[in-house]
């Protein structure tokens, strides 16, 4: 525990919040992945976020949900104090660097080049500097006075629109709909999300498949929501105040707040994406309590009980045993190495991508498409393949022949056909 890295993250919100506006197809600032990042790198002790965060009043919920200390700086006080966040971040950063001497990571959110002359003073006191930032929207400067780079857009776990090769504009009146499963997933309280995942991996254990069989439930199928129908009010004596549809979905999601949205993805895929995160950013092997600490901080909740097991050695053999991770000695008992398998190029993703397609009857929606991608191999990602999301993969196996893309107008997504 002494050895791990201590992590304090300040972030620049306006910056961060705007260049994602601007430059990622106006899609919303999302911490998670951020935080997920951060989580293989070492233990965060301290997040703040600085802004008027009267601009900002619908984020407040999400970083609040990722445990983000809101530093107010309040801009519109008649005169200008356009700095104003960027200073007082300037000066927290400095006296943290002097008071606690235990954090050895300083994380700069930001793509300002103001602040390098932060990132050396902090790199002269013998901290190490981690920047984070939307890529358009970053100096050129700023990435070469850190230790360490990390492009926001490039994260896993962020989907960037592809403006170039992007979908067909819906038309006018039409409405971008979610799938169902997904919506009911995203409404269902924590416990019973985690009672049907334990329950499919109970299943799976009982079965006992060989080794090279890979015991997935099968994928509910998506069903369009229903259209509810209003009925024309009559005309009343007074008027009454019912309480609107929309506050009381806000209310449903108020209670489920601070489940971490990665508790929706299969645990398979879970530790795949953690342990393929801290392949890349360490330089030796990876043994099962470094992959479970990182699980923790992802997730404080996980416990491999929830699915069925009683040790966290004996729910790597199980995914060991379907080849979902390898094992092999570690540095004490009961400790073991723990690794991916060989992911192959991009022309065996390309041949997955077909196969899972085949098997759902040959045409699958665009949407949805990926996680049952990562059903057959949990580590996929096609960032790792150099693409910047999934859309520019898909289109790239279309140009290599292995399937074909149309738009579908009554469903709003690409169908994907082999």
């Amino acid at each position: 525990m002494d050895l791990e890295e201590r992590l304090a993250v300040f972030i620049d919100y306006e910056n961060l919040a705007l260049g994602a506006r601007e430059h990622l197809g106006g899609m919303q600032f999302d911490f998670g992945p951020i935080a997920d990042a951060l989580a293989v790198r070492g233990r965060v002790v301290a997040r703040r976020a600085y802004a008027d965060w009267s601009y900002f009043d619908e984020d407040r919920r999400m970083l609040t949900r990722h445990q983000v200390e809101l530093i107010e700086m309040t801009q519109r006080m008649g005169a200008s104090r356009k700095n104003a966040a960027d200073i007082k971040m300037v000066v927290d950063a400095i006296e943290m660097a002097f008071e606690r001497d235990y954090i050895s990571t300083f994380v700069m959110c930001t793509g300002d080049s103001d602040f390098s002359p932060l990132v050396h003073k902090l790199r002269e006191l013998n901290k190490r500097v981690i920047g984070v930032g939307v890529e358009k929207s970053t100096s050129r400067l700023l990435p070469a006075a850190c230790d360490e780079f990390l492009f926001y857009d490039r994260l896993e776990g962020v989907e960037v629109p592809d403006e170039d090769q992007g979908a067909p504009v819906p038309k006018r009146g039409s409405r971008s709909r979610k799938p169902a499963a997904a919506a009911a997933a995203q409404k269902a309280p924590a416990a019973s999300r985690r009672a049907k995942a334990a329950e499919a991996v109970a299943e799976a254990v009982a079965e006992a498949p060989a080794p090279d069989a890979v015991a997935v439930p099968e994928p509910e199928p998506e069903t369009k929501p229903a259209t509810r129908r209003r009925k024309k009010a009559e005309p009343a004596p007074a008027p009454v105040e019912v309480a609107p549809e929309a506050d009381v979905e806000n209310d449903l999601a108020e209670q489920d707040e601070e489940v971490s949205a990665s508790s929706d993805a299969p645990m398979e895929v879970r530790v795949a994406q953690t342990l393929a995160d801290l392949q890349s950013s360490t330089s030796g092997a990876v043994t099962a309590s470094a992959l479970k600490r990182t699980l923790l901080r992802k997730d404080p909740t996980f416990s491999e009980s929830d699915y069925g097991f009683r040790t966290f050695g004996e729910f790597l053999r199980f995914l060991a045993d379907r080849g979902f991770v390898e094992l092999a000695t570690g540095p004490s008992t009961g400790d073991p190495e723990v690794s991916l398998p060989e992911q192959g190029d991009t022309d065996a993703a390309f041949v997955l991508l077909r196969t899972v397609v085949q098997e759902n009857k040959g045409s699958a929606a665009l949407s949805g498409l990926k996680n049952a991608v990562r059903k057959k191999r949990p580590d996929f990602s096609e960032k790792a393949l150099g693409f910047r999301g999934f859309l520019q993969f898909a289109k790239a196996a279309e140009a290599a022949g292995a399937v074909a893309l149309a738009w579908d107008d009554d469903a709003d997504d690409y169908l994907v056909t082999a």
